[in-house]
């Protein structure tokens, strides 16, 4: 099996020194002439959803040199978001998935790989590896590390969510310290990615409904031997692709997003991949814009109540068939393509072809959905002129349409200030401005507003409005990714406290009661003031990141 990107290092009088270089690492003449296969390993000791991908990665590279190619290892860094939350780390997470993504690319060129398969699991990290999969556009698999196990605390089973909400709890006066030690020892029982639908595995669904992930990929759960037998399989897959020729341009064409955008509006997913999707199919060489997930989510019904919007978490999905089984229900009901193909090699109509729905607790009927709509919306109006998105399948029905006065606070900390301090009261519209991909810089999640607010009991009455970005474990009326973002004076960074602001999920509207006039006079006097960056990397992200309705790539992506 002969492959043009390793040959150019290995082959000929001219490569002798090469080759001298690959004696060196252990590798014999036979094992030097097979395909070569690089395996990216995301592993690291912070993040546990990574903590465990070593055995996986060798699980890989048994598949690949039982299929005749010769597995190559290589690291890639990972950001865990929990641990980086709520201070200046997260101003990295968002811009990590560049670093990945150039990495990546970097070893791949450098050393002449025939094909990838990257080994992944949370956030950031698995959006980065599908950038760098469509950019290089060989034969690429991307494997998750798999969701962890729920908790079980007081009785019930419970996430991580619980003690961020348990803050405001706590802050109530509703639980004791004690109370809060005993909860956080017991949410995080196992490895593997945060047990409900947050943003990894949101997207380890998604890549699977996009096809460049095998079937099971995002819901076998991470202590399960089958993820092991996946890994293997993957590394078999990989070999099939490169005997094929079939690239990851091939599989990642716009009916395969749609697909991945119907799986994750059913599924109830994460608002980050309002990011991650466009970014991903830009480097796919087309455009997935915001409007294309609104359009997705208005026909495309809510099937799944998944933590944090329900009460039902990964391992239960997984044991009603998983996203082959969502799938399967979705290209019935006709909300699916049947022809993308994906790395089985087979096509997303063939791969489903046998697959049957287990149950109809967890993925509900097409007559009988959780909501009408999708998961996500996007909203417009005159303080977000370029879209803003929610979840709105985590909204309580009560906040779905909401008028009350603005409480406008520069950065994150301010916020959090206020909301534990207990100055927020029902009825506030809460705006953090100069949170945004340059403002930030970094487009901070902000998941511990979100969920004190919660824990304090008002979400059902408090909504809130960024040009920031939510964890995709955040719930209530939060409504992100406002564009353009204050710093590049967008009219978010207009509003004053006690302005009214207008919110209408269903009609997919936000807007600032104030008059043109007004806006106007503002605006003529606005000079966005950015922060200092803190740091040389955050510097140059920041001088080269688009808007967040962009899907926050860079400006070289869009070719200026």
């Amino acid at each position: 099996m002969r492959t043009k990107n390793s040959d150019s290092v290995k082959i000929g009088v001219e490569r002798a020194p090469h080759r001298s270089l690959l004696y060196a690492d252990g590798f014999a003449d036979w094992e030097i002439e097979r395909p070569w296969v690089g395996v990216v390993n995301s592993a690291n000791a912070i993040i546990p959803g990574h903590n465990h991908l070593g055995t996986l990665v060798q699980a890989v590279k048994s598949g690949i040199y039982a299929a005749g190619g010769l597995p190559i290892e290589f690291p890639t860094i990972g950001v865990c978001d929990g641990i980086a939350m709520n201070h200046r780390g997260m101003k990295y997470s968002l811009p990590s998935r560049e670093l990945i993504k150039d990495t990546i690319e970097t070893m791949t060129y450098a050393h002449g790989f025939d094909a990838l398969v990257m080994v992944t699991n949370c956030d950031k990290i698995i959006p980065g590896m599908a950038m760098s999969a469509l950019s290089l556009n060989i034969p690429s698999i991307i494997l998750s590390g798999g969701p962890m196990l729920p908790g079980f605390h007081e009785g019930r089973r419970v996430g991580l969510l619980s003690v961020f909400e348990g803050v405001g709890k706590f802050i109530a006066g509703e639980i004791t310290e004690d109370d809060m030690r005993e909860m956080e020892r017991s949410v995080c029982p196992t490895c593997g990615s945060c047990a409900g639908m947050y943003t990894a595995n949101t997207m380890n669904c998604v890549l699977e409904a996009l096809g460049l992930a095998l079937p099971g990929n995002g819901t076998i759960p991470a202590v399960y031997s089958e993820r092991a037998r996946l890994a293997k399989d993957a590394g078999r897959a990989i070999m099939n692709l490169i005997e094929r020729g079939v690239r990851p341009r091939d599989i990642v064409t716009p009916d395969a997003v749609k697909n991945a955008l119907a799986v994750d509006v059913a599924l109830g997913g994460s608002t980050n991949t309002c990011l991650h999707i466009p970014a991903i199919a830009h480097c796919a060489g087309f455009e997935a814009p915001l409007s294309l997930v609104d359009e997705v989510s208005r026909k495309t019904p809510h099937l799944c109540a998944m933590n944090p919007a329900g009460p039902h978490f990964l391992v239960d999905l997984y044991h009603e068939g998983g996203i082959p089984a969502l799938m399967a229900r979705l290209l019935k009901g006709g909300l699916l393509s049947g022809k993308p193909l994906t790395v089985t090699g087979r096509t997303v109509a063939e791969n489903l072809n046998d697959v049957k729905v287990i149950g109809h607790e967890v993925i509900r009927p097409l007559s009988n959905p959780v909501h009408a709509e999708g998961g996500l919306a996007v909203l417009y109006g005159n303080i977000a002129p370029n879209g803003c998105v929610v979840k709105q399948s985590a909204v309580l029905p009560e906040m779905m349409t909401h008028e009350g006065p603005a409480r406008v606070f520069d950065g994150e900390e301010a916020a959090f200030e206020a909301i534990s301090s207990r100055k927020i009261k029902p009825g506030d519209v809460i705006v953090i401005i100069n949170e945004g991909p340059r403002g930030g810089p970094g487009m901070r999640e902000m998941l511990l507003p979100t969920s004190t607010l919660a824990g304090l009991g008002l979400d059902s009455s408090v909504a809130l409005i960024t040009d920031g970005r939510f964890s995709g474990a955040s719930r209530g009326a939060s409504i992100g990714h406002v564009s353009p973002e204050a710093a590049s004076g967008g009219p978010i960074g207009l509003a004053r406290d006690g302005d009214i602001i207008k919110i209408d999920i269903g009609a997919r509207g936000v807007e600032l009661a104030v008059s043109d006039e007004e806006l106007a006079s503002r605006a003529a006097e606005n000079k966005p003031a950015l922060k200092p960056a803190g740091s040389s990397y955050l510097e140059r992200y920041r001088e080269n990141v688009t808007s967040g309705s962009d899907g926050a790539i860079f400006k070289i992506f869009k070719g200026e």
